[in-house]
């Protein structure tokens, strides 16, 4: 059944922590979605949109126990980032675009779903990941820091409202209190209230201070962007539509990827992309923005005891209560409370832990994150994500086309294998090296087997009789490594050196007789394992 997969089995003992994770997600959640309003550019009542019909779709046709959906500060600026310059902020225009983006959003997700591209997660590494909301954090906490100090820009610093700066250090210092306390003091909320009561109590309006404004009550309205569409359109806003994308799949998939595992539970990445494709239609029939799969909020909820989607659930039925009866009195919140509110959440996405542990554990991979990061800050989140992905596969690549390859020797004394360099051939017997090639043969290491068998026929002391390719590591063969196969296979015959192989795959096998190369080495060039080599060669 695709619906109801991340609320089932539910166990009637566990429905008071449901309920009570529910009320602590709503309490932490609503200022943080106000929030990233800021940083999306549309209005305050978008943010409690995102966690009405979204969150409950996805609620209802993910399969993920934990995963919340909602709205993110990664694809929150990557919008911002799309549409500055478009059209005003906050407009009705620019609401509508960004509903536009969220349906472009959910295609994308569906077309993943449908030929099954789940797998494009594994794209965008943990270490560009990190790199990127690294970026993300500084520019949305540097962004917030004028509306923080009540100016337009941070050039007219020395006109800085002192009232906003107080309201600003107020909010920063009682949400990190309470953090430091309990996680789960809703301090944002705590904030926001007090602010309200402050601002109502002493009329910091009259001071300069600049309110919200009046919210809208009531349920958003249900229908298509109101935009003209045109393939112009679409094809102006695809580049952003693809990193919200990007984003989305590959930090929703580790995220529920992480929590599966902690409690020992499945899911499915492809029924997931169908739960975040519908939550993403809500969002855009409700007129609000992108949502995401929600690290954060994920956190929330697993810290107060929830287990499963019964928890987002009940947290959707707060929200409702919210935009029906209480959206009144967010007219008095200062617009710099929402400002600190953001501005933390910048500083908690800038993972200075993560960025140092790559440094200390991989220090190729830091500079891949860092540049990502700045890639971000300086150019824009949206190129920056395209950077991450590119980044990613350069990496990958990198990697694979060093493979560490090895020869093998046997310790006479325990019988064992041991790996040698390739720079150093010792023979398992006289006439006989053993040639383990360690990732999947494919174009960008063609040129290195090819290299690398040559020098070791060359090399190698007494004459080689056999040569064998231990190909327990090998996954697949290519074109390019099946030619490169072939030129080595007659480079050996001319030789006199017999080419075998071990450990194949059937996978492999496969490919090496749709390539005709079966037939030239020989069927009986292939063994089951290197202990049956042996024992062919002693035996010849």
């Amino acid at each position: 059944m695709l619906v109801f997969q991340g609320i089932r089995p539910i166990k009637r003992s566990q429905i008071p922590s449901e309920v009570i994770a529910g009320l602590t997600l709503a309490g932490l959640a609503i200022p943080e979605v106000m929030g990233y309003t800021r940083i999306a550019g549309t209005p305050v009542i978008t943010g409690l949109y995102t966690m009405l019909i979204p969150m409950l779709l996805f609620a209802l046709f993910g399969s993920s126990r934990h995963l919340v959906v909602g709205a993110d500060s990664a694809t929150a600026a990557i919008l911002a980032g799309a549409l500055a310059g478009i059209v005003p902020k906050a407009s009705h225009e620019y609401v509508a675009l960004a509903g536009v983006l969220a349906l472009m959003s959910a295609v994308f997700l569906l077309s993943a779903r449908m030929v099954g591209l789940g797998f494009m997660a594994d794209f965008l590494s943990r270490t560009v990941l990190i790199g990127f909301l690294t970026g993300v954090g500084v520019q949305v906490a540097f962004s917030q820091l004028s509306g923080m100090l009540g100016i337009g820009s941070l050039q007219q610093v020395a006109t800085t409202n002192p009232y906003d700066l107080a309201l600003s250090c107020a909010v920063i210092g009682a949400i990190t209190a309470t953090k430091k306390f309990s996680r789960q003091i809703p301090g944002a909320l705590i904030a926001v209230a007090g602010a309200i009561i402050i601002s109502h109590v002493f009329d910091l309006k009259a001071h300069g201070v600049e309110m919200i404004g009046s919210v809208p009550q009531g349920l958003p309205a249900i229908g298509l962007p109101d935009v003209h569409w045109s393939f112009g359109l679409l094809e102006k806003l695809l580049p952003a539509a693809f990193s919200m994308f990007v984003v989305i799949l590959a930090q929703s998939a580790a995220t529920s990827r992480a929590y599966a595992a902690r409690y020992n539970e499945s899911f499915s990445e492809n029924v997931d992309l169908i739960g975040l494709g519908l939550a993403n239609i809500g969002a855009a029939l409700s007129g609000t923005f992108v949502v995401n799969g929600s690290p954060t909020k994920t956190q929330m909820v697993d810290s107060a005891g929830g287990r499963s989607q019964l928890s987002q659930i009940v947290t959707c039925a707060v929200v409702f209560l919210v935009l029906l009866f209480f959206t009144g009195l967010l007219a008095e919140l200062p617009g710099a409370v929402l400002s600190a509110v953001v501005f933390l959440i910048g500083v908690e996405l800038v993972d200075v832990r993560g960025m140092r542990k790559i440094f200390e554990q991989r220090p190729p991979e830091f500079w891949v994150a860092l540049a990502t990061a700045v890639a971000v800050v300086l150019i824009g989140v949206e190129q920056g994500i395209v950077l991450a992905v590119v980044l990613s596969l350069i990496e990958h690549v990198r990697r694979s086309y060093n493979s560490r390859n090895v020869v093998l020797a046997m310790d006479k004394k325990t019988g064992a294998w041991m790996p040698l360099p390739v720079t150093a051939p010792q023979q398992a017997e006289p006439g006989l090296l053993l040639y383990r090639f360690a990732h999947t043969m494919y174009y960008a290491n063609a040129q290195q087997l090819f290299d690398q068998i040559v020098a070791l026929t060359e090399q190698s002391g007494p004459p080689l009789s056999w040569f064998c390719i231990d190909a327990s590591a090998v996954a697949d063969v290519d074109f390019s490594s099946a030619e490169t196969l072939r030129a080595i296979y007659d480079i050996l015959n001319k030789k006199g050196i017999r080419l075998v192989w071990a450990n194949v795959i059937d996978s492999v096998k496969l490919e090496l007789d749709r390539y005709e190369l079966t037939g030239l080495f020989g069927p009986e060039a292939f063994y089951k394992n290197i202990k049956d080599v042996l024992k062919a060669y002693l035996n010849k």
